[in-house]
């Protein structure tokens, strides 16, 4: 059975801090201790997530969402001293975090889950075996929303920082000249994959151009073309401009045409599109974001992010 992947653009997970009390009070079913996995599942049963809820993914595409909240909310209760992990991807309550049960029988109040979400960060988790020297629990940084957990902060972040980019991109485009943006355009489509060879996409457009910007040869002898027109127009492309490009395809006797532009396409545009055969439209946000992705006029920076390698440490892999 094949499961669908949902990529959420908005919050449906409750955030991290609403897992710390059901992973507390399932832990405190099983006294021995439990696989990590049950204690996400446990959590995730109490919250009332859906199926569709638990196959939504982080946008790094790296885990699923309640896992990764469950695996910070535990994070927090091991920081407040009250669980464990005395073996990879096994955890269990110490004696504090019995004790803690049991004095605090009736449900966390809100005061108190953002207590353990929030006040422990500081905290330095001992090693076993090691002693050394714990930090005081700190507040977190009055800027930092109480319930976001340092990947959704990050994620949060870079979804920021991509909105800044696509932004700044568009006002770029603005102001260069329409046979600039015609390169820009083909620049793309060959970055996505289109025409072996960047030799193969090439900007026809100017005067006596039909309305046509440029061509895509996606085989080597030029039998199966793409027609392109670029627009950098701050107006709606409305519905006579995509009749017209639909003509001038139908001029060259194309079945494929592609059309890109800064601005925005008019619901009758729209819905032209969709009547006929073979056009797709590529309106402003679009271009940015697939710029963007395919790293055309963007730089990127990396970021090393630790993270434990479980594998590294697996004694019995050898």
């Amino acid at each position: 059975m094949t499961i669908k992947v949902h990529y959420a653009s908005e919050m449906t997970v409750p955030s991290y801090d609403q897992f710390i009390e059901p992973i507390l009070r399932f832990l405190a079913k099983n006294p021995d201790g439990a696989p990590a996995k049950s204690a996400h599942d446990a959590a995730a049963t109490a919250l009332g997530l859906t199926e569709e809820d638990r196959q939504q993914m982080l946008a790094s595409g790296t885990q699923l969402v309640y896992k990764n909240r469950a695996g910070w909310a535990h994070d927090r209760l091991k920081r407040a001293g009250l669980s464990s992990s005395p073996k990879r991807g096994f955890w269990r309550l110490t004696a504090e975090g019995a004790a803690f049960v049991k004095v605090h029988s009736a449900p966390l109040s809100e005061e108190e889950t953002q207590k353990l979400a929030m006040d422990f960060i500081g905290v330095r988790l001992k090693v076993p075996g090691v002693a050394g020297e714990q930090v005081l629990p700190t507040s977190a940084p009055s800027e930092a929303p109480a319930v976001a957990s340092p990947d959704d902060q990050l994620e949060v972040a870079l979804a920021e920082l991509r909105k800044s980019a696509a932004s700044d991109l568009l006002e770029i485009l603005a102001t260069v000249s329409p046979s600039f943006f015609e390169r820009v355009v083909l620049d793309l489509l060959h970055g996505m994959g289109y025409g072996a060879n960047r030799e193969d996409l090439q900007q026809v457009g100017g005067p006596g151009d039909a309305g046509i910007d440029g061509v895509i040869s996606l085989d080597r002898l030029g039998l199966e073309k793409v027609y392109v027109q670029a627009k950098r127009w701050q107006e709606n492309i409305s519905r006579p401009h995509l009749q017209a490009f639909y003509g001038a395809l139908a001029g060259q006797k194309a079945r494929k045409g592609v059309f890109i532009t800064t601005s925005l396409f008019s619901a009758q545009a729209r819905d032209y599109a969709k009547s006929v055969e073979g056009i797709v439209l590529v309106d402003g946000p679009r271009l940015a974001g697939l710029m963007i992705d395919h790293g055309i006029g963007i730089s990127a920076r990396v970021v090393r992010i630790p993270k434990i390698d479980s594998d590294y440490f697996d004694e019995n892999a050898a």
